[in-house]
């Protein structure tokens, strides 16, 4: 049976988020653990592959331009499918940081070039193929934690060996994710191929310099600025206020679920309706939803504020992506996505950093807030200065 580009490319990023998903939640914070490692250490680890994706996200996309999409997966699917391997012969916390630099390289240039790979071969359905492309990924995040947490517990009585064994099935998925990739056409390519360094950098500084991008870029960034507190705090919050960790776990599972089940649906949304209102008003409902958690101190209210913020990111997310790829022309797509990378992985990184400061000194509370002030800026940001230049 011949399946279409689209159908291979999503089902390549389901096993290939599924692997990288696996080598991080929730083995890595408890491999880090049995390494020796103290929290501080584990949040050193946990932020390296971030890192990479900050610095990488960007040459991804301008070499994806220049050299053509389908090496460049190829490339990351490389790094998917050999990274798992060496977690194998870890065992100091310095071997499992670099082991965690090279595995960022590979959704650092997996994720932006195949929004790039989308947005090249569809114009009109372009929201809802990026939001189907964004289900197939959340799959695969979504069903890497059960999988890693039930062979972790199936063998809790032999932690070291749990561990290889995640390792070995998160090395598996990147294999078939790699075998999948190579059967990709590399037809979308030739046109591409044909371009010099000079013009792919004239190119790169023509998206660089254009300001309705980088704004749009911005939103995303501040939501999920907004969704790393989220992840990172309400879990805290909520035990604080005495709920249980099962319920907690109820509250993430159901953000990811939201997303996955409407990311299509808003992306088509956006096709039809226009991107530019979608993303104010959705940022502005994140920002409602993630102001007011610490309102509110049982299961119920809580679940569905995250069900809402999920919403709102689903909303936001789908229509900056691809509003992104309405700006720039098809030859600068791996730049405008790599640009959009690099931003995104900046604002979901500092969330958490500039949120655990203010939650320190101020209370969750003041956090949550703090967070939904950033959104709110962003948000009369992107209006006073796309959709009103737009109209």
């Amino acid at each position: 049976m011949k399946f279409s580009p689209f159908i291979l490319l999503c089902s390549t990023g389901l096993f290939a988020i599924f692997s990288s998903t696996i080598s991080k939640s929730p083995v890595l914070p408890l491999f880090a653990s049995h390494l020796g490692a103290d929290p501080s250490g584990v949040g050193f680890v946990a932020s390296v592959s971030a890192f990479t994706g900050i610095i990488a996200s960007i040459p991804a996309g301008l070499l994806s331009d220049r050299l053509g999409r389908r090496k460049m997966l190829i490339f990351s699917l490389i790094v998917f499918s050999t990274a798992p391997f060496l977690y194998l012969f870890v065992n100091k916390i310095w071997q499992l940081a670099i082991v965690r630099f090279y595995h960022g390289f590979a959704t650092a240039v997996f994720i932006p070039v195949a929004m790039a790979l989308v947005a090249d071969l569809f114009h009109h359905e372009r929201g809802e193929k990026m939001g189907w492309f964004s289900t197939s990924t959340l799959v695969g995040r979504f069903m890497a934690p059960i999988a890693g947490g039930g062979i972790i517990g199936a063998m809790v009585f032999n932690p070291g060996l749990s561990y290889k064994i995640v390792y070995l099935v998160c090395g598996a998925a990147g294999i078939l994710a790699l075998i999948l990739t190579f059967k990709l056409p590399s037809a979308p390519d030739k046109k591409i191929e044909k371009r010099d360094w000079e013009e792919t950098s004239a190119s790169f500084k023509s998206v660089l310099s254009n300001r309705l991008i980088l704004t749009t870029a911005g939103v995303e960034a501040s939501i999920l600025f907004a969704h790393g507190t989220f992840e990172t705090f309400l879990p805290l919050y909520s035990i604080k206020i005495g709920l249980s960790a099962y319920e907690v776990g109820v509250f993430l599972s159901s953000q990811v679920i939201t997303l996955a089940l409407t990311k299509p649906v808003m992306g088509r949304f956006s096709d039809r309706h226009g991107r530019q209102p979608q993303i104010f008003w959705g940022a502005l409902i994140g920002a409602i939803c993630i102001g007011s958690f610490s309102l509110f101190k049982s299961f119920l209210p809580l679940l569905t504020l995250s069900i809402l913020f999920g919403l709102s990111l689903s909303i936001v997310t789908s229509a900056t992506s691809a509003f992104i790829a309405d700006l720039s022309r098809t030859e600068t797509h791996g730049a405008a996505m790599g640009i959009l990378g690099s931003i995104m992985d900046i604002g979901h990184t500092t969330g958490p950093l500039i949120s655990g400061i203010v939650a320190l000194y101020f209370g969750f509370g003041k956090a949550f807030m703090g967070a939904a002030s950033v959104l709110i800026a962003a948000a009369f940001v992107f209006l006073a200065g796309v959709m009103r230049s737009e109209g």
